[in-house]
């Protein structure tokens, strides 16, 4: 029986100047530029929520037809990660990180020429099959070099492109949807144009920038190349004799299915938060989607942004990714059940807690599974569990039929939170190596 998985990250020798100094060199380097690169994927995908009164009001498009269309994004996304990782494998990230964000930014723009409820549809699905291999992409990018004793902290930081996205994108939808017709195009337009063209300036950026392996950077000299390729091929080891290294194997491992449906029920209470917040805090501050309620809802990803940062590096201190996650999504939950009875002051407080738990959970979780595959599994798995993305697709939908079925509209919020409250308990179940010995 292989043994289970290892929570605890291995501790490399901090002795070694070399090594230090690359893990120091390469986090200056990838790091920000990943993080950048994820702002402007989130917002991409995510500025539809700022749109949904727009789009009601000049092209017909009702809550149904937005709650699919949301969703839709989710499942192209979902099937075409596995594929795309494969291919990021083979031909290197350079080319397919940036090739994908052109594209996606692409799509983005053209969503500005929605007419109906049939163009609306086939944008999101296009936008989630070149979006798809961005996120499992750079997952996998970041095991090609940094060891598993800092990952938490770069995917902390890599992380920190989602609230962020959320920040400053919050604001800047805002302004535009307030712009008045300018060229024949209506503010929603402008904004859809304006934040997809971003996509495609920082995918050329992202082109001449990175680099595919440790042995291609020119930045690092010998020795820091060698000592940073040592500790990454220990790390390799230890995952090929703990869990699968090969494709087919990966697809049998009951840890991959487990990750996968916490990461599902992770995706289902962030979309339920993001396609939804805008909306939200206008209902709070009784107005309408513009300026003001995108700076109001900043407020939660700045809560988010503290978050995101401050926990990782706590998991990687004191080894408690597991029970630290898992607490996370309890607050979170809690939050969520809270919010739709609380006033305005209170209301903002609970959204804050519960977004915030919502993203900072997900740099600890991908501890488990990117310390558990190795090889073409890595590449493999990590895109499955990427699937758990359909949880945007349920959660729009989820929350739509709750509300109507139930005939109340807190009724999907409380759905949601009770899903988060469930999640808890499963990452609660995730077992170290030590816990699975004994056991056996």
């Amino acid at each position: 029986m292989r043994p289970a998985l290892n929570l605890q990250p291995v501790v490399l020798s901090t002795s070694d100047p070399a090594l230090s100094r690359a893990i120091s060199r390469t986090v200056r380097r990838l790091a920000p530029c990943l993080m950048l690169m994820y702002v402007v994927s989130f917002l991409d995908r995510s500025n539809i929520g700022f749109a949904k009164q727009a789009l009601e009001r000049s092209e017909g498009i009702s809550e149904s037809v937005y709650a699919l269309g949301a969703g839709l994004f989710f499942i192209s996304y979902s099937l075409c990660g596995f594929p795309s990782n494969l291919i990021l494998h083979k031909v290197g990230a350079k080319k397919w990180l940036a090739l994908l964000m052109v594209g996606w930014g692409m799509v983005s723009m053209a969503t500005m020429f929605v007419s109906g409820a049939t163009s609306f549809y086939l944008l999101r699905l296009l936008l989630g099959v070149l979006e798809a291999g961005f996120f499992p992409g750079a997952i996998l990018y970041l095991t090609y070099w940094f060891p598993n004793s800092i990952r938490g902290r770069v995917l902390g930081l890599f992380y920190l492109g989602v609230p962020l996205a959320l920040i400053l994108g919050g604001p800047l939808s805002g302004l535009l949807l307030e712009v008045r017709p300018w060229f024949g195009l209506q503010s929603w337009q402008w904004m859809f144009l304006v934040e997809g063209f971003m996509a495609v300036v920082l995918g050329l950026f992202a082109f001449w920038y990175l680099d595919n392996r440790p042995s291609n950077a020119l930045w690092l000299s010998a020795e820091e190349k060698q000592a940073l390729a040592k500790a990454l091929a220990l790390e390799e080891q230890e995952r090929r004799s703990a869990g699968p290294a090969k494709l087919l194997p990966m697809f049998r491992d009951l840890r991959v299915m487990h990750f996968l449906l916490i990461y599902a029920l992770i995706q289902i209470s962030t979309y339920g938060a993001v396609f939804y917040l805008p909306a939200e805090i206008s209902a709070l501050l009784h107005k309408p989607v513009g300026i003001e309620v995108g700076l109001v809802s900043a407020i939660p990803w700045i809560c988010t942004l503290v978050a995101v940062y401050l926990l990782p590096r706590a998991a990687d201190k004191f080894h408690k990714h597991r029970q630290l996650a898992s607490l996370t999504l309890v607050i979170s939950g809690c939050a969520s059940f809270a919010f739709p009875t609380a006033g305005p002051r209170l209301g903002l407080v609970a959204l804050s807690f519960a977004v915030a738990g919502f993203i900072a959970v997900q740099p600890l979780f991908w501890m488990f599974p990117t310390g558990y595959l190795a090889d073409r599994a890595a590449a493999g798995g990590i895109a499955v569990i990427g699937m758990g993305n359909l949880g945007g697709f349920l959660a729009p939908n989820l929350k739509v039929w709750a509300d109507e079925y139930f005939g109340s509209q807190r009724a999907g919020l409380y759905l949601l939170a009770g899903l988060t409250i469930l999640n808890a308990g499963l990452i609660a179940l995730v077992k170290n190596r030590r816990t699975a010995k004994s056991a056996t």
